[in-house]
């Protein structure tokens, strides 16, 4: 359900469809699986009615894929930690009430020494700045977060020290299924873009629909919809019976994400100059779609993630 939720929402707007994965898929499926009574009670009701906003602190000016090497520091103190560092393209940074904020607590360990924390983005020290310029997900908030020796409690720790990255990475998997969800989305409303639009179209004395090349070009990205469907609800599946889905998510997130940036690129070329201008919806799905190759995992990590899965080998160290 959540599935088809996500795919109706990013069909009509990628940058909606990103408040939705980032508050439900990364934010509160975490506290949820990971958090204690008392934190599920603190943020849960707020965030789940839609009262405050959270979002997902992982990424940094010098760490992308190797999230095992970040930079953020959470240093101990007497009854809680002190956590310093910055993060960037922060999905919902500038407005949300909390922060899952991931940060080292000993470099020599790794991800073995990798904590997740929520941090309340009105603690001092903690401050959010826009990112602008984006190509795409104009209609969302993207955010550099800066922590300056920001204070909390024990209590604010997700899990365990050295469960950081377990965290990120069981987070990173939900998200991924809502990145894919919301690129079948995508995929289908270039269809039905260029399907509209092809119909419409006079040339030659005839609606463009009925060139054969054209409709080779609706059919390509027809394939990719209900291919990438297919993916995304075998995923989706696999979830629902609690059954292990890494490899499969990864799989949906790969080729759902490349199938929207191809047929955002196809439904441009069915609207050619047209295409090319805001009159039509589709010069905002390749922007929109682009981002999706690259942030909860770029294409070249989930080909990592299904080759590690099949080989047996990490070629990611």
């Amino acid at each position: 359900t959540y599935g088809i939720v996500v795919e109706e929402v990013g069909r009509g707007d990628s940058a909606m469809r990103t408040v939705i994965s980032v508050q439900t898929s990364l934010v509160c499926s975490s506290i949820l699986k990971f958090g204690t009574e008392e934190q599920k009670q603190k943020w849960l009701p707020a965030l789940c009615s839609g009262e405050a906003l959270g979002c997902f602190g992982l990424t940094e000016p010098n760490t992308g894929s190797d999230a095992a090497n970040l930079s953020t520091r959470a240093k101990k103190i007497d009854g809680g930690w002190s956590i310093s560092g910055q993060k960037q393209w922060i999905s919902m940074g500038n407005f949300a009430k909390v922060a899952m904020i991931f940060a080292q607590t000993d470099p020599e360990l790794k991800h073995k020494g990798l904590a997740c924390f929520l941090v309340p983005t009105d603690n001092d020290g903690f401050s959010s700045s826009e990112i602008h310029g984006k190509l795409g997900l104009r209609g969302s908030d993207t955010a550099e977060l800066s922590l300056d020796a920001v204070e909390v409690g024990d209590d604010a720790m997700l899990g365990q020290v050295g469960e950081g990255f377990k965290v990120a990475m069981t987070s990173l998997d939900s998200g991924r299924f809502s990145v894919a969800s919301g690129c079948v989305g995508i995929c289908r409303g270039c269809v039905e873009a260029s399907v509209a639009y092809s119909k419409e179209r006079i040339q030659f004395d005839r609606p463009i629909a009925s060139f054969q090349l054209v409709q080779a070009m609706i059919a390509d990205m027809v394939v990719d919809t209900d291919a990438g469907r297919s993916l995304v609800w075998r995923a989706g599946w696999l979830k629902d019976m609690k059954r292990p889905n890494t490899t499969e998510t990864s799989v949906a997130k790969l080729f759902t994400t490349e199938a929207a940036v191809r047929s955002a690129n196809t439904a441009i070329q069915v609207h050619g100059g047209s295409g090319y201008v805001d009159d039509y919806p589709v010069e905002r799905y390749l922007r929109d779609a682009r981002v999706t190759t690259l942030y909860e995992g770029t294409s070249q990590i989930q080909k990592l993630i299904i080759g590690r899965a099949y080989t047996g080998i990490n070629a990611m160290t």
